[in-house]
């Protein structure tokens, strides 16, 4: 399985204007809404800030995952959003986020959400370029083409 195959195009935002948590989430959700890639997008947040609440899912060093399972999702959905002013986003190194993997998957396939994790997990820790290629680049189709270049590097 690899991130290239479950990202779509149109699940890439590259212009986020948020600045704090919620709002990134939201921003994120409602995207993916208008691309008609998700319903239930109040659920979708509601489930997304509760996760938040355990713990924030920024990595460091302007890395985060947020993820949920939500009920009515077929096919897992990772949007891969671009925040190049950077959100507050409770980082362990205090550093603001500015690349996104907001994963939603269905809760009934847990493995599935934790394989994703995983892949996400290790792309970014394999790939130390890989934040600033991704903020660099132009078009959605750019970022995909990145994201691909690094999976088949590792």
């Amino acid at each position: 399985m690899r991130l290239s195959n479950i990202i779509k195009e149109k699940a890439i935002l590259l212009e986020m204007q948020s600045k704090k948590k919620d709002e990134a989430l939201s921003e994120m959700v409602n995207y993916l809404k208008k691309q008609k890639l998700v319903n239930h997008e109040k659920e979708i947040i509601e489930k997304l800030l509760q996760r938040e609440s355990l713990g924030s899912t920024a990595l460091g060093d302007g890395i985060a995952i947020p993820h949920c399972k939500t009920k009515g999702i077929k096919n897992p959905v990772l949007l891969v959003g671009i925040a190049r002013n950077g959100v507050e986003f409770e980082a362990p190194d205090g550093q603001p986020v500015k690349v996104f993997f907001l994963l939603i998957t269905s809760p009934e396939d847990p493995s599935l959400n934790l394989q994703i994790l995983a892949l996400i997990a290790q792309l970014v820790k394999k790939s130390p370029g890989l934040k600033s290629r991704l903020l660099g680049a132009g078009d959605a189709q750019e970022v995909l083409e990145i994201i691909r270049e690094q999976e088949e590097k590792a």
